[in-house]
This record gives structure tokens, C-alpha cells and sequence, in this order.
């Protein structure tokens, strides 16, 4: 197989191609297949091996890909978002942030709100660390 062109822009984070298929849920041979067929953008490394950049693992997949939060935090549920409304009264703040397709909301103090600057429109991670979270509607609708 020949080698594939440098391209202009860096690959970022390369995987190796047996790593990038057990992400996407293929075998090895289908991914080689994607390369052969230009499906998937493969680079060469120093050894002539074939490496995927995570970017065309995501690509691939449908999955969005995760956040960088640039903190480092234990927690592994960091959705990043967009402030879309803040309601402050009294010593609470009802925090509404559109992250992707979920519309989440925070109840934080006002203070918090005022320290962060949040404001709709503004960029945030909205870091989600609990034990259970429960709702329901036990024994049907309620009128």
C-alpha cells in the first residue's frame, strides 16, 4: 500500500487502527477495507502502520466528542454548553445550558452566578457528579 500524502493540517490524536475499530464496533478487516475504499482517513507512521486520527473515529461513529474542560477533575460527566437563560432571586439561581441536544438546569447560588459571569450565550461545563437522580410518575398520569 502506498503511502498517503502529509496533509496540510496535523491529525491530532492517532490511534492505532486495531484500537479505532473495536471504537467503532468493526473488525480490523472492514477498517482496512474503509482505507482501501478512501471511507476513512488513515495516516502512516514512522513504521509504515496504519494509524486513524480520533477525529475520524468520531466522524464515524455519531457520537459527539467529549469535551475538553481543561480542568482536571475526577467526574466524567462534563458536558460542555451554552448558558440559555439565568434566573436569580434571593440567594439561588436557576441555571438553564443547552449541551447538544439536552437542556439541562442548575440550581446554584446567586453568588456563584455573579463569581462565573453567567449570562445566556456564555460557554460553560456543566459537571454533573451525583449518586442517583430519580423522577417518576408511579401509578400513571397525574391530573
Amino acid at each position: 500500500m502506498a503511502n498517503r500524502s502529509p496533509s496540510r493540517k496535523a491529525p491530532g490524536r492517532l490511534l492505532p487502527v486495531g484500537q479505532a475499530a473495536r471504537a467503532l464496533g468493526v473488525s480490523l478487516d472492514t477498517l482496512r477495507r474503509w482505507d482501501r475504499e478512501r471511507r476513512i482517513r488513515v495516516v502512516r507512521d514512522g513504521a509504515n502502520r496504519r494509524m486513524v486520527p480520533l477525529s475520524e473515529v468520531e466522524r464515524l461513529s455519531g457520537r459527539a466528542p467529549r469535551s475538553k474542560t481543561g480542568s482536571q477533575l475526577s467526574a466524567r460527566n462534563r458536558l460542555g454548553g451554552v448558558v440559555r437563560n439565568v434566573e436569580a432571586d434571593g440567594v439561588m439561581a436557576l441555571v438553564e445550558i443547552e449541551a447538544g441536544p439536552y437542556l439541562l438546569a442548575a440550581a446554584i447560588t446567586r453568588d456563584a452566578v455573579e463569581e462565573l459571569r453567567l449570562a445566556p450565550g456564555v460557554p460553560v461545563v456543566a459537571t454533573i457528579k451525583a449518586t442517583s437522580v430519580m423522577v417518576g410518575r408511579e401509578g400513571g398520569p397525574v391530573r
